[in-house]
């Protein structure tokens, strides 16, 4: 891939797609300072834009591909004489005589380009994508009524302990390996707000009786999922959903804009209606894939704490309480009362590390009716009602938990939860505690709680949830307290 002379206007793309770089002077005649000097120069100017960009020596060979979410901070950095990059990239920089870069519409699509680019080129200096569990590769599945899409660094699907291969890899298509996993899921996340597709882990099977009664999970109420777990729609209609997905990925955003708008005028022209409205949707979902949260979404953004990362957040989390995947829901619970009067039991829901008020639920505690002598409260009493009637469904099989439960208190509390929740027929996946004044997180069965920085953004997280489940229990109890001080 030799370099082209710069015949285009500045920023403006070459026929091959890419941002031209100008014709550097012969190898050999510039010092290696002023090689990086020129280079430095050059992708400062670069737009500040995601996109992909590959280090090239000067007989035009790439040498290094890699993706950028601003084209110029990321390539310059290679070029400041103080960088650290490391002994194998450093030794790059002795052959770099110059680079080209691919703009992209985000860095979902920088991932998949970068990705593409690196087995097509196989450049010398990107570590080498080999079939083992170094890398993670994107799985869909293809033999069950509704596929699943997720993330594994076990392209083969054999349990390592067993020998026995996993049926879901059979038949699967399977994409990767990528670079960084973390990137992959954001990206994953990204894209599910599109084609809609599922994630869990359920077996679903097209007409089975109990598919009517499911409750579907929050992915469903924030528009992330059709809600296949519920038959909301058809094996037909999902299965067209993950082909065009899976066509996506393989493809530019533009190419497939224009394949899916053909695709819905001819659906409009056969009198297909409810086909072309859903491709109309797709279309205008790709379209503003780069866009902001906003309230419409669903999200509640004056409620976010500017200074905590959402994603750092639930990665950091994720980490300190060993789950292999990520965070994507998670519940606070908290009791309120004054002096035993008036006690209210709150839940609340952030997803992806945000809130979610559509999702947010408040309690009467009524356990208190029998309580002997002259006792009015009993905080570990109403921590077991709220487990019990929030989680009613999920622990009879017929909805999913979410992927953290956190309740507010120590490790009474916690100890609280777990019997209730050990009265249901099916186990929530991770339930922990937050103590005030210390902030320490009890695990469940874990016997130390786990201390962890003050600015640690998994410990910030919970206690933002933590805050807002108080929040929210306080509220509805003042509320019970005015009405009853009215009525008296």
């Amino acid at each position: 891939m030799a370099d082209d002379p710069d015949t285009h206007l500045p920023g403006s793309l070459d026929d091959e797609g890419y941002l031209p770089a100008d014709t550097p002077p012969p190898w050999g005649t510039e010092s290696r300072e002023d090689r990086l000097a020129r280079l430095g120069r050059a992708a400062r100017d670069l737009p500040p834009i995601p996109g992909v960009y590959l280090m090239k020596d000067h007989k035009g060979v790439v040498l290094y591909v890699g993706k950028a979410a601003k084209l110029p901070d990321r390539v310059s950095s290679y070029f400041v004489p103080s960088a650290d990059l490391g002994p194998k990239k450093s030794r790059m920089l002795d052959e770099v005589h110059t680079f080209d870069c691919l703009p992209c519409s985000g860095e979902w699509e920088a991932l998949l380009t970068e990705n593409r680019l690196i087995k097509d080129i196989k450049p010398k200096y990107n570590e080498r994508l080999i079939d083992d569990k170094t890398f993670p590769y994107l799985v869909v599945t293809q033999r069950e009524d509704y596929p699943r899409v997720f993330v594994t660094r076990n392209p083969t699907g054999v349990d390592p302990k067993s020998g026995e291969p996993d049926p879901l890899f059979k038949g699967a298509k399977i994409m990767g390996p990528f670079t960084n996993a973390g990137a992959l899921r954001e990206a994953v996340q990204v894209l599910q707000r599109v084609f809609r597709f599922r994630t869990c882990k359920l077996d679903i099977v097209a007409g089975d009786p109990k598919n009517k009664r499911f409750r579907p999970c929050l992915l469903a109420a924030i528009g992330q999922c059709t809600a296949p777990c519920n038959e909301s729609i058809s094996a037909d209609a999902y299965g067209r959903d993950i082909d065009r997905f899976v066509r996506f990925l393989g493809s530019k955003r533009a190419a497939m804009l224009r394949e899916m708008n053909q695709e819905m005028a001819a659906a409009a022209a056969n009198l297909e209606f409810e086909k072309a409205a859903s491709l109309r949707d797709q279309i205008k979902a790709i379209e503003r894939l780069d866009d902001r949260a906003s309230r419409s979404d669903g999200w509640q953004p004056e409620t976010e704490i500017g200074y905590l990362n959402p994603e750092a957040g639930t990665r950091s989390l994720a980490k300190t309480l060993g789950l292999d995947q990520p965070i994507r829901c998670i519940e606070g619970i908290d009791i309120a009362h004054l002096q035993g009067g008036e006690t209210v039991g709150s839940k609340i829901c952030f997803i992806d590390g945000r809130p979610f008020k559509d999702e947010y639920r408040r309690y009467r505690i009524k356990s208190f009716d029998n309580l002997p002598g002259e006792r009015r409260n009993d905080d570990y009493m109403s921590i077991r009602e709220v487990v019990s009637r929030r989680y009613r469904e999920a622990g009879a099989g017929d909805a999913l938990y979410p992927d953290v439960i956190l309740i507010d208190g120590g490790l009474g509390q916690l100890h609280a939860a777990l019997e209730a929740f050990d009265q249901l027929d099916v186990r929530p996946p991770m339930v922990i505690s937050l103590a005030k004044k210390e902030e320490l997180i009890y695990i469940q069965r874990e016997s130390e709680p786990v201390r962890l920085s003050r600015n640690n953004a998994g410990l910030r997280l919970c206690q933002q949830v933590r805050d807002e489940a108080h929040r929210f229990a306080q509220q509805y109890h003042h509320v019970l307290r005015r009405k009853r001080t009215v009525g008296e």
